[in-house]
């Protein structure tokens, strides 16, 4: 969906009272009114552009979504119904002369009711704005709410519990979050009930959670399963050694096996992150590197190239 932006298509500021936001739409609803544009297509796209943004302009819920989400967040959160659900528009075109909800309804769509049925296909704009015309809100469930939050590594594998404050509709507000182990960077939490505040009686939106997870300074998680990255002596690998090993849950030692090759992944079984949701765990996997010394001493050096005389 195009970026929308009601301001500049009411063409106020950002700070803009409300008086000025009406201001600006009366001015521009009486030029773009289908009363004063018969047949004229591009002044009813325009009266329906400018008519959307008063509607969510206007109303001081929609105006702080709008703005605290920007237009893609916005969208997201309210359909067409859900923007002109509430919105009062008879006054204002009574003030001008012109009709109402009916000429909302013969642009959107809807069309009146009658014996019961709506014209198929569009936006009822009576059912929509309460049955009764213009200004007359229907209840409608509170906005869902989204925010992101960050948690360490190990909070990640561990779960654990976290204190979120955030603004609404300029109130401070805040909760208490548990924070399932297993989860991962990028998942989305629903908390139902924890959005904004529903109209006449009608249940709360939800509260959406986006985790970011920092990284570790020693592992690199892949999915369920934990990286360590693990470098040994050039000896260590012809000969074979034990090392002992960083997991999760502590440590461990392994046996790397004489010849191992660089690059080499060594699995440790149950030993990675638990499943999200579910029982059982991910492993680790310790990747065997081989360290190449860079200073070596002249008596080293002359081992290695007996050793290279010999083939090795």
């Amino acid at each position: 969906m195009a970026e929308k932006d009601y301001y500049k298509v009411l063409g106020v500021a950002k700070t803009a009272t409300d008086a000025e936001i009406k201001k600006s739409y009366k001015k521009l609803a009486f030029k773009y009114h289908p009363d004063k544009n018969a047949g004229d297509s591009k002044a009813e796209d325009r009266f329906k552009e400018i008519s959307e943004a008063y509607a969510v302009l206007s109303d001081k819920k929609k105006r702080a979504q709008y703005d605290q989400f920007g237009s893609t967040g916005f969208h997201q959160r309210y359909s067409q119904e859900d923007i002109f659900r509430g919105s009062n528009f008879n006054d204002i075109f009574s003030e001008m002369g012109f009709s109402g909800n009916d000429i909302f309804s013969q642009i959107f769509g809807g069309g009146r009711r009658s014996s019961g049925r709506g014209r198929p296909g569009g936006i009822n704009m009576e059912d929509l704005l309460g049955g009764g015309g213009f200004g007359r809100p229907q209840p409608t469930k509170g906005p869902d709410l989204s925010f992101d939050i960050t948690i360490d590594f190990m909070e990640a594998v561990e779960g654990c519990e976290k204190s979120l404050e955030y603004m609404f509709d300029g109130e401070k507000k805040g909760i208490k979050v548990k924070i399932p182990k297993g989860i991962r960077k990028g998942q989305k939490l629903r908390l139902a009930g924890k959005g904004g505040q529903g109209a006449n009686g009608m249940p709360s939106g939800d509260l959406y959670l986006k985790v970011t997870v920092k990284d570790h300074p020693d592992f690199e998680r892949d999915g369920d399963d934990v990286i360590l990255q693990k470098k040994i002596k050039i000896s260590e690998a012809v000969l074979g050694t034990s090392l002992e090993v960083q997991t999760l849950n502590g440590t461990k030692k392994i046996k790397v096996p004489p010849g191992v090759k660089n690059n080499t992944k060594m699995r440790l079984k149950g030993q990675g992150v638990s499943h999200f949701g579910k029982s059982g765990k991910g492993d680790e996997y310790v990747i065997i590197s081989v360290e190449i010394p860079r200073d070596i001493s002249k008596e080293k050096l002359k081992l290695f190239e007996q050793l290279a005389k010999e083939g090795f």
